[in-house]
């Protein structure tokens, strides 16, 4: 066997079980000697070696085997019985000097080439025909295969490869290995001269064989013959039909005889019809307009010359190949060029086949039954028929008489919370009875079961309760159709808990089981009902193109018997030929325009047998039609008609690729249950894995006139890795025959034993297009030539109900470039199309079977502390990581080692698994023994499991099983990275499909959802097909009432969708009468039907309320759509639906808060978040939950200017108009804090970005809440070059304002920080299920999820490696950067603009400068006359500051006034102008970013003077700018100007002494955490509040401290200063290392208070004195200390 090379650099090894001597390499230079050397040879000795090779290679093996070592040097050897005459012919030829057109009237000579069939003796034949497509691997045939190569050796392989033939050259690995085959007893290659290159190939070994009758046999190819081949090569005939001698790319040789059945006899065949002529070979056609003609029924298309131009001069028979491996330049390209006869039909299934269709009729023997042969085609597809038997197991366990499984209702959520308080609250519950016209009102405790609210209800109706069944009562929520659960406490549930939240009544009504609707319960007939996968799926919008019909196929068979016969009786044979082959067409058409080589072949000699014109060379089938006519040595059968044998041949491809596509659909084998074969274990299967790209089937002519060359990226996955790296294919171009198809026919070799596969490994092949230079008319075709764009990707598992596989297969690989499709047929608008795949993989004789390992019986269990210090250090501090992102190389093989001493950490299972270095055979048992033994894990933790990284289904079964503990509500809340998981499932009947199959039987909400996530996730173009499948088995087992009520939404949800369209695409005042003429029509929608929502099952609604719709300004338009409740008892249900933007982010981030709202109130803190609803129903389509009595920050800020943003009350302001008393205020105020901590760490956490003041709102509650989530995880909105997010999260001035209740800071700001920080460090402790939450959605598709790096964007978020004390003071300087953000007030300024711009400058009632309170203007002022900057001063309130001093001369005064601004107000100015005036050059402004400190007189002295060079600059520009209304506002005088003592007034205070500890008033109290670990000492300064000064005003407090004794001062900490507060948090760690615990015993915390001055001394404030012993450091002590007048150092 020829030595394969490669360009990774690595040899191919030998199949360990099958040692055999290497082939011998040769290069270019050995090759040529050894040419001329056999040429030479035969010069001497002509026909001797002929004879005598046919001879000894018909003798014995063992002759043979010695020939075989004395052929070295001969050219190529092909057995005959006749060989003399042709070389006697030959040598009178003297072929350099033939002429081309003597050479062609030569190769038309009918006496160049003996037309009698030499024969050999008759003896046995293996197999009665001769497969003409079966291609072997390394490890032989999947059946007994007669080799079609009767070469002049025989050999004997080893047993376990029986009946074994190579007859496909194993190729070069693409992917840099390099390995060398040798897996069968190699021959010594043999080379083909042609011009300007040469061709290696082996003769395969094969099995003894000896054809039975007359089989064509060829002539030895002597030189003369090679010199006839060269010549050849240049002839005109060649030329004409697309081949030079240049750009000839030889790429098979046939070398046996056509697929003929037994019975058939085989005569002569047809001069140089063993010389390969392909297509494959021939120029792609140039021109555009050539193949985008149209085909009008497919009549040309039978005669297009894109099809083989030397079909007329050249037959060919369908022939098994040998294999070139080209040469360039005497150095391998890479690329093995292979020819492969792709269907793999086995004869004995043929047979079966034809036996089962009944082909005895009227005398034609290969007529199909349809029905018959589709149910039994039908009936093979394994793997949808074991999933629709666990499906229908499945449903067995959920009967329909089940009450608590089919309840018929839906059962209201349950939350469980902590209680806050410690004590349980009261409610006031009112409950609707039937007997009593009003409401039974009554006060209950929340923590009172359900079933004892309703027997207090019953005491109302019944005196004697004992009489009354009052498990036969049930409270149902009025204005929902759900009911409380019985067995829960009232304030569980999470009804109450919003009604809590919102203030509002809690209304019930009381009604019996058989008073509640019980409308989607399941029935008896539901349950006799057989499971049909694909029955109920014709009313799902599916987005991809319909599946094949069955009763077309039918209808085309009944159509093509006819016409065949037809063919065989009619005297008009070309015609009703010619409709034969229209039929075929269709029929490939239909089955996604697949075809085979097979069907290729039998058309091209249908067309033969009845001479139908096609070319102008049309060759004569004499040869052919003498074969049919000679007698086999089998019996004497009559002559039979050629087109009738050719028609058959025709059938039965039409027959075997029906069976081809039904089998390939599901991608899953279909073995004969009849079929029974020997089995080899996958573990000691030791050859490589290979397979042959063959074709994609189905290219839509736009793709043909777009792209220039296509190839596949193969990549060998598990656990979401690539096991090996990926091969690239060839790239080549499209042909076309019946239909356009890319043609690869390429071997693909991974270099890695079929032994070291895993059971879930899964081969992706990724299809990418290089764009056509030629196609111009995009608009980028004068730029940058673009690089090759995805086409699409598929999938396939190996590994097939435990099988290797094998045969060809189809993939359906979806793709929503596809212009439109070649049948013409035009798909659904947003409909994906599909091509088709053809891949063969090697047929063997046996099976290789995936037996599952036992589990190793290794009970190794090892405490972590046995581990020495350093190890156990190290370990711990990876067990302690939040996730697998972030683990070395180095981790991985440690935690892997120590395996072992994790078993008290159960949460490390994920990791440890992670970390195995292999999950083949071998390495299984002792990953199954870990994992039986394993603690099991929480169902939150286990979810890890089901990730990409885990593919293995043992451990995916695991998880499951310690998932069902999960309560149905907790798995409504991940219910979409459940659906996301089934993704990672290798087949349909997994343990996650039948788990929410059995949950979704179960629950009715349940159901609900993942009926609406199922159909959203149809749209994924790699996995829709599998989510079809499953949402078909779905609507199978949910009952006939559910299926009708989803179909009812789906219907409205289209009609939403048909009327946001129709408003978004109208404009002005038209929009109106699209909204209204569209709700008129959902209007009738509702006239039959009342329906419930997709956002809510338990919202019904019975009409609109036309008059309530409306739509929003916003860029996408969407309709804000009012519904009225079916409960008379409910209030309007308001949702909004847009289209045009992709809402599972939106989803995914509401999803992701909801999540961190139950944490937090699992652990008592109630952060009154408002969670409202979100669901994509469909692309780039979904609805919104809209929260009632609320608006955006924008609105509420513009009510008071277009500058409302750089104000601070306009929010409390707002509040307090809706909550006008003051009790009513503060509990308004409180919910704004406690909403706006949660807001603020859920915005942080998970990135959230273009946050501006329109997708920001405020309920009149008091609740904050933000919307609109397109930017996330870090994704920023950008201005320009600058991301428009520069603060962390929203905390602007006019919050604080609220969070305050004023200017000053007060202990509510400190409130608001501890709320964050705790907040912030209880997500931080449950880091890893968000990572996972997130890891699991990486597949979704959503642009700004999808890799690790937006994973580690959370991650680094969460802070992971810090204590609490660390993450708080991280949070508290993330609160003060934020609130010192004048970006986001900027940000929020330039919204307002934006919705403002048609409205002119604000009035003069609305300001437009921050700090002035109105707008000023030259008429009112004076136009000023001269205006400089004076000077600078130094000013201290809040903080120090310079302020520069501003003297301006207006027109008719003498005396100048002067304004005090700072540099941030001249900087407003400056950008405000630049709105204004965006097409004006403004003069240039000072840069504000300085080195160093900002606040210093060298800095305030240089910008004194280039602010006054700005001034003259724009007082002295364009009278529109120099005398607009900002600039005169800007120098109006304000009230702090005319404050100031003149230009010299510097606020001085008296002079006082220096504050001590016994002078003055002394109080308030510090908030201190201390602690002690790792020799360190601990002390974070938190909170101080209500500090007292003597004068009243407010300090600039900051905290000293000491350890003493100490008499050098060397323990003194201080934090930083806080400015004019007497409430301010500091929340600084100051700490003290290398103290021991008894040192520390020994010392006092001396703790002072001081007020920072700068005209005077610091003044003390207050302090306190902590002898350390009191405290028990081994844990933290949080606690607040009175200040007191102690003495400091």
């Amino acid at each position: 066997m020829a030595q394969i090379s490669s360009s990774n650099g690595f040899k191919q090894r030998s199949s360990p079980s099958l040692s055999a001597p290497r082939s011998k390499d040769v290069d270019k230079e050995e090759a040529l000697q050894m040419e001329a050397e056999a040429l030479a040879k035969m010069q001497k000795e002509r026909g001797v070696a002929g004879n005598k090779q046919t001879f000894h290679s018909l003798s014995s093996p063992r002759q043979k085997a010695q020939t075989h070592n004395k052929q070295d040097h001969d050219l190529m050897v092909f057995p005959e019985s006749d060989a003399k005459s042709m070389e006697d012919k030959l040598s009178t030829i003297d072929i350099e000097k033939l002429t081309h057109a003597e050479l062609e009237k030569l190769l038309l000579d009918d006496n160049f080439e003996s037309s009698k069939a030499p024969t050999l003796p008759a003896s046995p034949i293996l197999s009665p025909s001769l497969s003409s497509q079966f291609y072997l691997g390394p490890t032989g045939q999947r059946r007994q295969w007669t080799p079609g190569v009767p070469a002049p050796v025989t050999c004997t392989l080893p047993p376990i490869y029986t009946s074994a033939s190579y007859t496909k050259q194993t190729g070069v690995f693409q992917n840099g290995f390099h390995p060398s085959m040798s897996s069968y007893p190699p021959r010594e290659p043999i080379y083909l001269g042609l011009p300007r290159q040469y061709i290696s190939y082996p003769l395969a070994a094969t099995t003894p064989f000896h054809p039975h009758g007359g089989l064509p046999l060829y002539p030895v190819l002597t030189p003369e013959m090679a010199k006839v081949f060269d010549k050849i090569a240049s002839t005109s005939e060649f030329l004409r039909n697309g081949k030079s001698s240049t750009d000839l790319e030889m790429t098979s040789i046939k070398s046996a005889v056509s697929n003929l059945p037994a019975s058939e006899s085989c005569g002569d065949v047809s001069k140089f019809d063993w010389l390969d002529l392909d297509p494959l070979s021939k120029p792609k056609v140039d021109t555009v307009e050539t193949l985008n003609k149209a085909e009008d029924d497919g009549e040309r298309a039978s005669r297009m010359t894109a099809e083989d131009p030397w079909d007329a001069v050249l037959l060919e028979e369908k022939l098994p190949n040998c294999h070139l491996e080209r040469k360039v330049n005497g150095k391998s390209s890479g690329a093995t060029v292979t020819r492969s006869q792709s269907l793999n039909m086995r004869t004995t299934q043929l047979a079966k086949l034809q036996g089962q269709t009944s082909q005895k009729d009227n005398g034609t023997t290969g007529t199909l039954t349809e029905n018959v042969l589709l149910q039994a085609i039908e009936g093979q597809n394994q793997e949808l028929s074991a999933f629709s038997e666990a499906v229908t197991k499945l449903r067995t366990k959920f009967p329909y008489t089940d009450q608590q499984t089919n309840p018929g209702f839906v059962l209201s959520p349950i939350m469980l919370q902590r209680n806050i308080s410690g004590e349980s609250a009261s409610i006031k519950v009112s409950i609707e009875i039937e007997e009593f016209q009003q409401p039974v009102t009554f006060t209950c405790d929340v923590s009172s079961p359900v079933e004892l609210i309703i027997m207090q209800a019953l005491c109302w109706v019944h005196d004697d309760l004992n009489e009354v069944d009052i498990g036969s009562y049930i409270l149902k929520v009025c204005g929902q159709e759900e009911v409380l659960q019985n067995k829960h406490c009232i304030g569980s549930h999470e009804y109450i808990q919003n009604c809590r939240k919102w203030d509002t009544d809690i209304k019930l009504q009381l009604l019996t089981h058989s008073g509640i609707c019980s409308d989607l319960a399941r029935t008896e007939e539901d349950d006799r009902t057989p499971v049909h996968l694909t029955k109920h799926l014709y009313k799902v919008e599916k987005p991809f193109r319909e599946p094949i019909i069955r009763s077309s196929i039918e209808e085309l068979l009944e159509v093509y018997h006819k016409q065949v016969n037809t063919a065989l009786k009619n005297g008009n044979q070309h015609k009703a030929v010619d409709h034969v082959i229209k039929t075929v067409r269709k029929i490939c058409s239909t089955l996604d325009c697949v075809e085979t080589p097979a069907i290729t072949e039998s058309v091209k000699k249908v067309r033969r047998a009845v001479n139908l014109p096609r070319t102008k060379n049309a060759e004569s089938l004499s040869g052919e039609v003498d074969a049919f006519k000679i007698n086999c040595h089998l019996g004497s059968l009559q002559p039979e008609n050629p087109l009738k044998v050719s028609l058959d041949q025709l059938t039965r491809a039409v027959e075997a690729l029906l069976q081809l596509h039904t089998n390939s659909c599901s991608n899953s084998a279909a073995i004969s249950p009849e079929e029974s074969k020997s089995t080899k274990e996958a573990w000691t299967a030791t050859e490589h894995l290979q397979f042959t790209i063959f074709a994609a089937h189905g290219i839509s002519s736009g793709w043909v006139s777009n792209y220039e060359k296509y190839y596949l990226i193969c990549s060998l996955t598990h656990n979401g890795k690539d096991l090996f790296k990926p091969v690239q294919s060839k790239k080549v171009g499209t042909y076309k025959s019946f239909f356009y198809l890319i043609k690869w026919d390429e071997l693909i070799i991974f270099p890695i034993q079929i032994s070291q596969l895993p059971l879930e490994s899964v081969l992706c092949l990724t299809l990418f297009g290089i764009l056509s230079q030629s196609s111009g008319s995009s608009p980028d075709s004068n730029k940058q030539r673009k690089g090759p764009e995805n086409l699409g990707q598929v999938s396939l598992p190996l590994f097939d109900f435990r099988l290797l596989t094998c045969g060809t297969k189809l993939l359906q690989l979806w793709t929503s470039s596809h212009p439109h499709h070649v049948s013409g047929v035009a798909s659904k608008k947003g409909n994906m199309e599909r091509i088709v795949l053809q891949i063969d993989f090697p047929s063997h004789t046996f099976d290789i079977e995936y037996k599952m390992p036992q589990a190793a019986k290794t009970t190794v269990h090892h405490s972590v502390e046995t581990l020495e210090k350093p190890l156990r250090e190290r370990l711990l501090a990876i067990l302690s990581k939040d996730s697998t992102i972030g683990l070395s190389k180095e981790d991985k093989e440690f935690l892997w080692e120590k395996r072992h001493y994790c078993h008290s950490h159960p949460n490390s299972l994920p990791k440890i698994l992670v970390s195995a270095p292999h999950w083949d055979w071998a390495n299984l048992p002792e990953i199954y023994s870990l994992l039986q033994r394993w603690p099991p894990l929480s169902p939150l933790a286990a979810l890890e499991l089901l990730d990409s990284k885990f593919a293995d289904q043992e451990v995916r079964n695991t998880a499951v099983k310690w998932i069902e503990t999960l309560s149905d509500d907790e798995l409504t809340d991940f219910l979409p990275q459940f659906v996301q998981a089934l993704k990672y499932e290798t087949h349909l009947d997994s343990a996650l499909v039948k788990f929410l199959l059995a949950r979704a039987l179960g629950s009715i909400r349940i159901a609900h959802y993942l009926y609406w996530l199922l159909k959203d996730t149809l749209y994924d173009t790699k996995f829709g097909v599998r989510y079809e499948q499953i949402l078909g088995a779905f609507l199978s087992v949910c009952g006939k009432r559910l299926r009708e009520e989803l179909e009812k939404q789906t219907r409205l949800v289209q009609l939403f969708g048909m009327v946001a369209e129709k408003v978004k695409q109208t404009s002005g005042s038209a929009r109106q009468v699209a909204l209204q003429n569209g709700m008129e029509r959902v209007q009738l929608f509702f006239l039959k039907n009342k329906c419930r929502l997709p956002l809510n099952p338990s919202l019904v609604a019975k009409e609109l309320n036309i008059k309530a719709c409306s739509f929003f300004s916003s860029n996408a338009v969407p309709l804000k759509v009012a519904l009225i409740n079916a409960d008379p008892l409910g209030e309007e249900i308001n949702v909004m639906f847009k289209v045009g933007e992709d809402l599972r982010q939106d989803m995914l981030a509401l999803q992701m808060i909801k999540i961190m709202d139950k944490i937090w109130l699992q652990e008592g803190l109630d952060l009154r978040m408002v969670i409202f609803k979100c669901l994509s129903t469909g692309k780039d389509r979904g609805m919104v939950e809209l929260v009632p009595a609320s608006d955006t920050l924008r609105k509420i800020q513009v009510e008071y200017g277009v500058t409302g943003s750089f104000k601070d009350k306009p929010l409390a302001e707002w509040l307090r108009k809706y909550n006008p008393t003051e009790e009513e205020y503060e509990k308004a105020s409180e919910n704004f804090i406690y909403s706006c901590a949660g807001c603020c760490v859920a915005t942080y956490v998970l990135g959230i970005c273009d946050r501006h003041n329109d997708n920001i709102m405020l309920r009149n509650t008091g609740h904050m809440f933000h919307i609109d989530f397109g930017k996330f995880l870090g994704h920023a909105q950008m201005f320009g070059s600058f991301k428009r997010d520069r603060a962390p999260f929203v905390l602007t001035s006019d919050m604080a304002y609220v969070i305050n209740g004023g200017e000053k800071p007060t202990i509510r700001f400190q409130l608001f920080v501890d709320l964050c920080c705790q907040a912030y460090n209880l997500i931080r402790k449950h880091a890893s299920l968000f990572l996972n939450l997130l890891s699991l959605m990486l597949s979704s598709g959503l642009p700004e999820l999808s890799g690790v790096q937006d994973l580690k964007y959370v991650q680094d978020a969460l802070q992971p490696q810090t204590t609490d004390a660390e993450a708080t003071i991280f949070f508290t300087r993330l609160i003060e950067s934020s609130l010192g953000s004048v970006a986001t007030k900027f940000n929020f300024f330039i919204h307002n603009l934006a919705q403002l711009r048609f409205s002119g400058l604000p009035s003069n009632d609305e300001p437009i400068l921050s700090f002035s309170a109105k707008t000023y203007s030259l008429k009112q002022d004076g136009r000023i006359k001269q205006v400089s900057v004076f000077t600078y001063q130094k000013r201290y309130n809040p903080d120090k500051h310079y302020i520069y001093v501003v003297r301006v001369l207006r027109e008719g005064q003498v005396e100048p006034t002067f304004v005090f601004r700072t540099f941030d107000e001249f900087q407003e100015l400056h950008n405000k102008l630049g709105i204004l005036f965006p097409l004006w050059k403004l003069p240039g402004f000072p840069n504000k970013m300085v080195l160093g400190r900002t606040h210093i007189k060298d800095v305030a002295a240089k910008r004194k003077v280039e602010l006054n060079s700005y001034i003259q600059s724009l007082m002295n520009s364009s009278p529109e700018v120099a005398e607009c209304d900002l600039v005169y506002t800007f120098f109006h005088p304000l009230l702090r100007d005319d404050k100031v003592e003149g230009i010299d007034g510097i606020a001085r205070p008296a002079d006082t002494s220096p504050g001590s500890p016994t002078s003055g008033k002394v109080g308030g109290e510090v908030k201190l955490s201390i602690s002690y670990r790792n020799s360190t000492l601990f002390v974070m300064v938190m909170h101080i509040k209500d500090l007292v000064t003597e004068d009243g005003a407010d300090p600039n407090p900051y905290v000293k401290t000491y350890l003493l004794p100490d008499t050098h001062k060397t323990s003194k900490r201080k934090t930083k200063i806080s400015r004019k507060t007497r409430n301010p948090t500091f929340n600084e760690m100051l700490v003290y290392s290398g103290y021991s615990m008894e040192t520390l015993k020994q010392r006092e915390l001396q703790l002072s208070v001081l007020s920072a001055e700068s005209l005077r001394e610091n003044f003390f404030l207050g302090g306190i004195t902590l002898p350390l012993k009191d405290f028990n450091l081994s844990k933290e002590t949080v606690s607040w200390y009175r200040l007191t007048a102690a003495p400091y150092l």
